[in-house]
């Protein structure tokens, strides 16, 4: 019997892009193979996947990491993952840091819900050094992707940290995982030396970024056709598919 694989994936222009047909085929054989996990990992808040899971022609994941990785929900229950999300919440300073940001010179509040993170758009005429001086204090991190998204988190919280205390809470084995993004944001989830696809279409810099890594495999196809790419270069996923 094989062990369980674990997908984990972005959401805006990886596992949502692609084509028609692409999007199908994969949400299929996802729908169809009891030994697959799935595991949304987004910049999105938790309020905004679940209004894309009333789409019922998109697979449902066993575990959501939300708001870049601060927030991390299973979801057939609906509950918090412990110990990990207890773990973030004490990383994160509260209102002050959001406070001190207001200061700040070019940056528009994103209008989600943000327990963990503080998110705002920016672009050229945006202080990103006067946001990085008031993150740093605070012992938060700073976070640019897709040249218009800023997100101060928790230090050393990310998609990468929270989705690995996610593998060892589940007793997940690292080679039995692929991840899957397309911006900087999912930079971190690479970084953990898990196995992973950058899909077609992905942000420059992402690209430049794991150029070098070995484990990552970058995609022709964009979107959820990038993944199914990857599933073909993936030996344990491979077998999965062959048994669907």
């Amino acid at each position: 019997m094989m062990e369980p694989m674990l997908l984990a994936t972005d959401l805006d222009g990886t596992f949502l892009g692609g084509t028609d047909e692409d999007r199908t085929t994969l949400y299929q054989l996802i729908k169809e193979s009891p030994d697959l996990r799935l595991v949304f990992v987004t910049g999105r808040g938790i309020r905004s996947v679940l209004n894309l899971l009333e789409d019922t022609d998109l697979p449902r994941p066993e575990y959501i990491i939300c708001d870049v990785g601060a927030t991390v929900t299973h979801f057939p229950t609906m509950m918090p993952v412990e110990p990990i999300q207890s773990g973030i919440a004490a990383k994160w300073p509260g209102d002050q840091v959001r406070e001190r940001l207001k200061t700040v010179a070019g940056l528009l509040h994103q209008e989600a819900q943000q327990q963990y993170r503080c998110s705002y758009y920016y672009d050229a005429q945006t202080d990103i050094t006067s946001a990085q001086t008031v993150a740093t204090a605070f012992s938060c991190d700073l976070l640019l992707s897709a040249g218009k998204y800023l997100d101060v988190l928790p230090g050393g919280v990310n998609k990468g940290y929270t989705l690995l205390k996610l593998l060892e809470v589940l007793g997940t084995a690292q080679d039995q995982v692929l991840v899957a993004g397309d911006s900087m944001n999912d930079l971190a989830m690479y970084e953990t030396g898990l196995r992973g696809v950058v899909v077609g279409g992905a942000e420059d810099e992402l690209l430049t970024q794991t150029a070098s890594m070995q484990h990552v495999w970058h995609a022709h196809r964009i979107g959820a056709g990038g993944i199914l790419e990857a599933m073909e270069k993936h030996h344990s996923f491979t077998t999965l598919i062959d048994n669907v």
